[in-house]
């Protein structure tokens, strides 16, 4: 019997989203620390990877 494709793919998820929160925020800081605005290209990418992370994890998470 082969497993059914959504069994399974739950780890690599979670670690792509991890990663890709690790990534935003390192955006974030780094943008900061370069003394970045509120409207920088680093600070937006870095918040906009963060939600994409974060709404991942959520969608992995809730009931189907």
């Amino acid at each position: 019997m082969s497993t059914p494709p959504r069994q399974g793919s739950g780890g690599a998820t979670r670690l792509l989203a991890t990663l890709t929160i690790g990534l935003g925020l390192a955006m974030i800081v780094r943008t900061v620390v370069a003394g970045g605005g509120p409207l920088a290209v680093g600070l937006i990418l870095g918040v906009l990877f963060v939600a994409v992370g974060v709404g991942r994890l959520y969608l992995l998470a809730r009931p189907r």
